[in-house]
């Protein structure tokens, strides 16, 4: 009989971008994609991460997960010929006026949506049907706000599709369950991942303790 699976595929479904926050959160959901038959193309747009050389370490790990496995790996930073500076300039206007909120808050939101709108762009560009992220196998995310950020950002990247084939959709998925959060710190270990200890911006390493940073005031 057939192993139960609580992780439903979109009807066809056989090609993904998907949005990766880092390596270690990419690797068991990458697994379990490739061994049902879905193809991954990991997206790297995280420009949230700060200081750049945390960003740059992690970029480096996602693209080292992708090369190990074969599998295509996007680094959007390179495509727009846009250095991290500039597209941190970006992040820091989608958030502007949201810098107090706590974890969980507006920010993360509208983080999720201005890292989920370029992931959506993407995939309508690269004619790719489904998109999906990482950041949804993450404990300390609220999927609420993921799966509203992912359908905002297929809503508006829809609304200016040329025809039914540039139209992309979000897979709003759970990716905490059928014990890839289990696998997932299997992952970590044999792969030998560095694993950060805050969300990424300047913002959570406040919340986090001890800080591995001191944030700007």
């Amino acid at each position: 009989m057939a192993k139960q699976t609580s992780i439903i595929v979109p009807e066809g479904c056989n090609k993904l971008l998907l949005h990766a926050c880092c390596a270690p959160c990419s690797s068991a959901i990458v697994e379990w994609l490739l061994a049902h038959d879905i193809t991954p193309v990991i997206y790297y747009y995280n420009p949230n991460i700060w200081p750049q050389e945390e960003y740059e370490t992690r970029k480096n790990e996602s693209k080292r997960h992708a090369e190990g496995l074969g599998i295509q790996w996007i680094d959007d930073d390179r495509l727009r010929v846009m250095g991290y500076g500039e597209t941190h300039h970006d992040w820091r206007e989608a958030v502007c006026g949201l810098e107090q909120e706590p974890e969980r808050g507006r920010r993360c939101e509208a983080c999720f949506y201005h890292r989920l709108l370029a992931t959506a762009r993407k995939a309508q560009e690269l004619r790719i049907p489904f998109f999906a992220t990482t950041l949804a196998s993450s404990r300390w995310k609220s999927l609420e706000q993921i799966n509203r950020a992912g359908e905002a950002a297929a809503a508006e990247v829809n609304r200016h599709a040329s025809n039914e084939a540039a139209l992309t959709r979000f897979w709003a998925q759970n990716w905490r369950k059928d014990g890839l959060q289990e696998r997932r710190n299997q992952l970590l270990k044999e792969f030998g991942f560095y694993n950060q200890t805050y969300c990424g911006c300047e913002f959570s390493v406040r919340c986090t303790s001890p800080a591995p940073f001191a944030a700007p005031a």
